[in-house]
């Protein structure tokens, strides 16, 4: 082989293995953050009363938008953009949150999980706090490979 060729070889190679790199990091980005289940037990402790809570806004359009909004301002810093999870907060396309009722979702929003680092959100508005409940629950669970599997929709308040 001559030198020229060991070149384009080797280009080729560097190119590959610099395509390889960054197909594996795109596709690693849109998974979902794994935490700790600990991370998620927190929702179970939601009394019954607080879980039986139906949300008022269910059946409003635009509250999940206004519930993006809102997750963007206070909460995508720590759940990250897609609600996925980030550094500081799990994930919150998960069985264990999209699986919860809305009334226990509520319930940690207000109470908030100060060891783990999440604040009391009791300060923010009521609606806006079912704002949040509606744009979470319109999110669906996403699997490990990034895929959205939606839930059933939610039963209309009475």
């Amino acid at each position: 082989m001559n030198s020229s060729m060991h070149v384009a070889v080797a280009a080729l190679a560097t190119s590959t293995l610099l395509l390889l790199v960054l197909q594996s990091s795109a596709q690693n980005s849109a998974q979902v953050v794994k935490h700790k289940d600990y991370f998620y037990e927190e929702i179970a402790k939601a009394p019954e009363k607080a879980r039986a809570r139906i949300n008022p806004l269910a059946a409003d359009r635009e509250a999940v938008q206004a519930g993006s909004n809102l997750f963007q301002q206070h909460c995508a810093e720590c759940h990250g953009d897609s609600a996925d999870g980030g550094k500081k907060g799990p994930s919150l396309r998960v069985p264990q949150i999209q699986e919860a009722t809305p009334g226990a979702i509520f319930w940690l929003l207000t109470n908030g999980v100060v060891r783990r680092g999440m604040p009391v959100w009791s300060k923010l508005p009521e609606p806006q706090r079912w704002q949040l409940v509606s744009y979470l629950k319109s999110l669906g669970i996403r699997s490990g490979d990034g895929t959205a599997a939606p839930l059933a929709q939610q039963p209309k308040p009475n």
